[in-house]
């Protein structure tokens, strides 16, 4: 899995960022949804819809609450009008980002 997910999750100057694939309109959230090797992204699906930047509230505070950071440490990098979005996860090391991921993405 860890080579799988090189390309997704990446070290930054500031933390980790992570590249997404958003399904809005969705019946529930779920975060990891699976993983797009294709596109090299982790799949998330959000209730909201992408208007008024809503979608990208609910990624934020989605993300934020799924590795326990603070919503404040979660930043939309790109793709703030588009379903691939990268995020930066402040303060966060890439190995503790990736041992999350795995461990929920096993078996998806």
């Amino acid at each position: 899995m860890m080579n799988k997910l090189e390309d997704i999750v990446k070290k930054h100057k500031d933390g980790v960022t992570i590249n997404l694939f958003i399904t809005p309109d969705s019946k529930k959230n779920i975060f990891p949804a699976g993983l797009n090797e294709w596109r090299k992204c982790v799949e998330m699906n959000v209730c909201s819809s992408a208007q008024d930047n809503k979608a990208n509230m609910e990624v934020l505070k989605t993300i934020a609450g799924y590795f326990k950071k603070p919503f404040a440490n979660v930043l939309l990098v790109s793709g703030a009008k588009k379903r691939e979005k990268t995020v930066l996860i402040k303060n966060s090391k890439i190995n503790e980002i990736e041992k999350k991921l795995e461990a929920s993405l096993d078996g998806l």
